[in-house]
Parts: structure tokens; C-alpha cells; sequence
């Protein structure tokens, strides 16, 4: 079969099998398979299981990626997000949109020290939608910022998502957390703005908490309650980003130094029971294999796709096309975000990193100014129906009155101001490259 059929069979049984519903890893496996047979042959099969184990099993990189997930598990269990949560929701009580704007800066810091996207939004729709709503939120509003903010946790360093990305990619792991932190930290800023210029004009679409209830923590009380359950989750970020920033500690090693001080949040802060740690432990290593799964199925879906010729026909389209580097860049672009309403972020960057990187390095792109463009623009793929992971993360825990259409309404906004921090990007290249430029080369 030539690599024109062996393109359209392959992705096209991608797209079949997901429809379906069979679960990502098992289908790029198994569509690998039968590529191999009809394509290249059995033979590449060798070569297959070499790749597998050489980029996924011999990765040290890749170390940093259970670890960083058991450092978030921890901090999930530890409890200190709700307390967080209070405690600055009470510092902004009398601000319009306060609660929305306390749920981007919690979720800046979820994002920093988690960075599990399904706990953050899951999280703050417990502790925030219902005080939201009872106080008179729009539910559009209320929902948007809850999916939107939570989604930042694959983009804010230390994301397993950036560690996969410089596995992948010439790319070291300290220059893509240093060049994503600016445009993630940026892009919560566009979402906070947005809340309060909103609320400024509509300022029934987030009320003030009543001056009541904001008289009940005195002033000493209040500061007391920053100091112990927000600063506490700023020493981690500093804790693991300074390691790696001034280079006393590679991405492997910061990621054991979060575990560790996550663990020591959750002696603090936690109920410190056998059971609770065992199942922080279980957690975090039902979501390590599931990474690794996605690692290995799509590895074995790229391989034979590369041997029987896919990927030297994609490159030769689009280098041979015609079109400029910025149309190129767009298109790689858009073929991402349409591939986020179906796909999650492991097996986009999976699939797209082995075909786009040569093409951008071909064409003398910044690799480093590309990979984070991407990583902003994955953020819609938590976003985007039909199959929005945030959607329906939220959706479990909220009230029966906040209707999946509702959701679908809510991301819209907040969809374009991802595509607004793209086309800042692309005018100011700086905000990917100027940090790593400062620090790192």
C-alpha cells in the first residue's frame, strides 16, 4: 500500500475508532498493527518495539512525569485548595466578580503546583459554582472561568505536558518551562481581565459577597489565613522552579523535589491516614499508566505511519505547497484545534510533534517559540465539544440546572481569548523566548 492510502487508513481508522468509543492508547495500537500489515509489512514491527522502548521506557525525561502527578495527588488530598480558596474569595469579597477572579488566581496556582486539569475543575466546581450561583453569578460566566482556568494546568510549569514535549523534541524541559510560564501566566491574565471589565459593565453578572458575611473574619484573621494556606503552595512553585531555573536541579530532580514538598503540604495540611496515602499513591499511578499507554500506542502509530512513507508525503505537501511560514504555521495550527475536539493533548502532541517539528525546523522556526504556541493552543482542546474533557468534568459536579449547552455557550469566550494569546505571540515572539533567552541560553 503507498503512503497516500496507508495516510487516509490510518487516520481515517483513527477517527472510526474513537467514534466508537474504544480508548485512545488501544486504538493508535491497534490501527498500528493493522497499518504495519497493509503497509510496510511485519517487519517493521522491530523496529516498532526498539522505538517503544528507547523514547518511552529508556526516557529519563519522562521520570519527571509519574512524579510531578504524584506531587499534584498529594496536593489534592492535602485539602489546602479549599482553604485557599476562602481565604482569598474573603480578601476580594467587596471587588464585582470577585469569586470568578479568586477562581482564576486559585487556578494560576492549582495550575503551578497540580497541574491535573480533571482535580482543578473538578475542585473549584465543588467549593466555587454553588457559591456562584447563591450569590447571583451568571452561570455562564460562573462555568467559563471555572473550565477555562482549570485547563491551565497543562500549559503553567511544572506540566506533564511540557516534560512529554521536550521528550519529543530538541527542546530542553527548562526552556519550555520557562518559555510557557510567561504566555500561561498571561493568558490567566486575559481571563481576569476579562471577568472584571465584564462584571464592570454587568455588574449583576457578578455581585459583590454581602458586607455581612465578610464582617465575620476580622482583618487579622484574614491575613492570618493567606499566610497559612496560600503562601505555603507559592514556596512549592518557587521551591520546584527555582531548582530547575538556576539550574541546581533537572526536570527529574525538581519533580522529586515537588513530590517531596507536596507530601510534607499534605503531613501539614492533610488527615495523614494510611488509607488516604494509599490512595494518593493508587491515583497517581492510574493516571501514570494511563500517560504511558498513550506514550506507547501512539509511538507504534507514528513509527509505521514513518515507515511506510506518511510522514515524508505530509512534509513534502506542505514544504513543496507554496505557502509562506505564516500559513504554513496557521494551518498546523487549526489542524491542532480540530484535532482537540476529538483528542486529548497526549495523543495530539504524540501524533503531531514527529510530523510538524522537521517541517518548522526546515523552515528555520524557532522550535521553542512553535512548541509553546502549541501548548497555548492545546488549552482549547479541554475546551472544545464534542468531546471537551473539561465539559464534562464539570458537568459531574454541577447543579441538574447547568445544562451541557449551557457549557458548550460558556467556553466561547474564552476559546477566543486562547486565540488571542496565540495572534500576541505571534506579533511578539519574546513572550516565548525572551525568559529561556534570560535564563537558560
Amino acid at each position: 500500500m503507498g503512503p497516500e492510502y496507508l495516510t487516509i487508513l490510518m487516520f481515517g481508522g483513527l477517527l472510526v475508532g474513537l467514534f466508537m468509543g474504544h480508548p485512545l492508547p488501544f486504538v493508535l495500537g491497534g490501527i498500528a498493527v493493522i497499518g504495519a500489515y497493509l503497509g510496510p509489512g511485519p517487519q517493521v514491527f522491530g523496529i516498532i518495539v526498539n522505538n517503544i522502548y528507547g523514547r518511552a521506557m529508556d526516557n529519563y525525561v519522562l521520570v519527571a512525569i509519574p512524579l510531578f502527578i504524584l506531587m499534584a495527588r498529594f496536593l489534592n488530598d492535602s485539602g489546602v485548595t479549599e482553604r485557599m480558596f476562602e481565604a482569598l474569595r474573603l480578601l476580594l469579597a467587596r471587588l464585582r466578580g470577585g469569586l470568578t477572579l479568586t477562581v482564576v488566581i486559585v487556578s494560576v496556582l492549582l495550575a503551578a503546583t497540580t497541574g491535573i486539569v480533571g482535580a482543578s475543575i473538578t475542585v473549584m466546581g465543588m467549593i466555587a459554582l454553588a457559591p456562584m450561583l447563591k450569590y447571583g453569578y451568571n452561570k455562564h460566566l460562573s462555568t467559563g472561568v471555572i473550565m477555562a482556568s482549570g485547563s491551565l494546568g497543562i500549559l503553567i510549569p511544572p506540566s506533564i505536558m511540557l516534560v512529554l514535549m521536550a521528550s519529543y523534541s530538541p527542546v530542553s524541559v527548562g526552556e519550555l518551562f520557562a518559555g510557557a510560564l510567561v504566555p500561561g501566566v498571561l493568558l490567566g491574565g486575559f481571563y481576569a481581565a476579562y471577568v472584571l471589565i465584564l462584571c464592570h459593565f454587568r455588574p449583576d453578572f457578578g455581585p459583590p459577597v454581602e458586607a455581612e458575611e465578610r464582617a465575620l473574619t476580622s482583618t487579622g484573621q484574614l491575613i492570618a489565613m493567606l499566610a497559612k494556606f496560600v503562601v505555603p503552595p507559592i514556596g512549592l512553585i518557587l521551591g520546584v522552579l527555582g531548582a530547575l531555573f538556576t539550574g541546581l536541579a533537572t526536570a527529574t530532580e525538581a519533580s522529586a523535589i515537588g513530590a517531596f514538598l507536596a507530601f510534607i503540604l499534605y503531613l501539614i495540611f492533610g488527615d495523614r491516614s494510611v488509607k488516604t496515602v494509599f490512595n494518593t499513591f493508587l491515583e497517581a499511578s492510574k493516571t501514570t499508566v494511563m500517560v504511558m499507554f498513550v506514550i506507547v500506542g501512539a509511538t507504534a502509530f507514528t513509527g509505521v505511519f514513518s515507515s511506510g512513507g506518511g510522514m515524508q508525503l505530509i512534509q513534502e505537501l506542505l514544504l513543496d505547497s507554496g505557502l509562506t511560514p505564516f500559513w504554513v504555521i496557521a494551518l498546523m495550527l487549526a489542524i491542532i484545534f480540530v484535532l482537540g475536539m476529538f483528542l486529548d493533548w497526549t495523543g495530539i502532541v504524540l501524533l503531531s510533534f514527529p510530523i510538524m517539528l522537521p517541517i518548522i525546523e526546515a523552515m528555520g522556526i524557532d522550535l521553542l517559540w512553535f512548541i509553546v504556541l502549541t501548548a497555548v493552543i492545546l488549552q482549547t482542546s479541554f475546551l472544545t465539544p464534542p468531546f471537551g474533557y473539561a465539559l464534562f468534568y464539570l458537568k459531574g459536579v454541577s447543579p441538574p440546572e447547568i445544562r451541557i449547552v449551557d457549557l458548550y455557550l460558556a467556553v466561547i469566550p474564552f476559546c477566543l481569548l486562547i486565540v488571542l494569546m496565540c495572534i500576541a505571540m505571534a506579533v511578539f515572539p519574546g513572550l516565548a523566548t525572551g525568559l529561556p533567552g534570560l535564563l537558560l541560553r
